[in-house]
């Protein structure tokens, strides 16, 4: 670790939706933050594992995608402009005698928080590896985990190796895309995938026309010349050894979630979950709170909805702490002038 540590009244583990409803209450009791989260990019699992799928049950939203969620929640924070910390995870998380805590991440920042808020669902989405010989050095290259852009695959031969509904959105994004690829190829070990019926529908329709072709293999190793990945080598149902050229390979296989260290942060736990008192959602420890999947208490419902109210009270509870001196009022977005100017609309 090098450089003095970075330090926040409030420090938010996980950039999923319930994490930016958490920094957006806090922004309504001015307390600004910073947030960590283990991805590449904010929007937690649903943009992670359904980006395109429906929503149903998100209060004044009939029905929005996956991505539209995690859209409108990174609007709706923007006046707080919390400070992002992204691809790394926390790896140590020690109190202080003062009250306050020490975090440091993998990627070496270091924090001095005031309080914390882990809203890091059922733990770190890692991205379930191909594991081929070699295959590290074409990581970020031609070999993707973590896709974003399908544009970003324009003209190339592109294999999408993986059986599940991630597998099959991918490639029916890329043959969805303005510029696709030269070529689609979905790898999977059988020729069973398991999607949606609209998803599995459009699926054979683009095999029927050609534009995304079905391969059926178990994968063996790299076919590697010049220092690129020109193959896959695949071994067949009927026990033959394949070739599938390739100029890009997007391995699909899922994510893994992972409760990593906070399992080793001395917080009561109960069946891998935080332990909280839902008056304020305080884990056993004062000043860290747990909103969202990665807590229990008697009652609990996995729903975005209930972290949201969890979040709405851990930050009236976090705000009582932080400031004793000041009376913790409630005040109505409509009318309040403070929470205007919070806001920076006009009331």
């Amino acid at each position: 670790m090098t450089g003095a540590p970075i330090e926040t009244d409030a420090l938010v583990i996980g950039a999923g939706p319930v994490g930016l409803w958490q920094v957006f209450q806090l922004g309504l009791q001015d307390i600004r933050c910073h947030v960590i989260d283990a991805l590449p990019r904010g929007g937690g699992q649903p943009a992670e594992l359904y980006p395109g799928k429906p929503i149903y049950d998100i209060p004044g939203l009939p029905v929005c995608s996956g991505q539209e969620l995690m859209d409108r929640l990174q609007q709706q924070v923007r006046p707080f402009a919390p400070s992002l910390h992204l691809g790394q995870t926390v790896a140590a998380l020690s109190a202080r005698d003062d009250g306050r805590f020490d975090v440091h991440t993998s990627a070496g920042t270091a924090f001095l928080a005031r309080s914390v808020f882990i809203a890091a669902g059922v733990g770190a989405f890692q991205a379930r590896p191909l594991k081929l010989d070699g295959i590290e050095a074409f990581e970020g290259r031609q070999v993707f985990h973590r896709p974003h852009d399908a544009e970003a695959f324009a003209g190339q031969n592109v294999v999408v190796h993986g059986g599940d509904e991630h597998a099959v959105d991918w490639a029916l994004r890329l043959a969805d895309a303005a510029t696709p690829p030269a070529s689609i190829t979905l790898l999977h070990r059988r020729d069973v995938f398991q999607a949606d019926e609209p998803s599995l529908a459009l699926l054979q329709t683009l095999s029927e026309q050609g534009r995304i072709r079905r391969c059926i293999g178990q994968p063996l190793g790299l076919q590697v010349q010049d220092g690129r990945l020109t193959g896959i080598e695949l071994v067949t149902p009927d026990d033959r050894t394949v070739v599938q050229p390739l100029d890009t390979l997007l391995v699909c296989l899922g994510l893994s979630p992972r409760l990593g260290p906070i399992a080793d942060w001395g917080l009561a736990m109960e069946r891998k979950q935080l332990v909280v008192d839902t008056a304020g959602f305080e884990t056993s420890v004062p000043g860290i709170h747990a909103v969202g999947d990665i807590n229990t208490y008697p009652g609990k419902k996995k729903l975005i909805l209930c972290g949201f109210h969890e979040a709405t009270l851990a930050a009236f509870a976090a705000a009582a702490r932080l400031f004793p001196e000041q009376r913790t009022l409630l005040q109505y977005t409509t009318t309040s002038p403070k929470l205007h100017r919070l806001l920076g609309v006009s009331g």
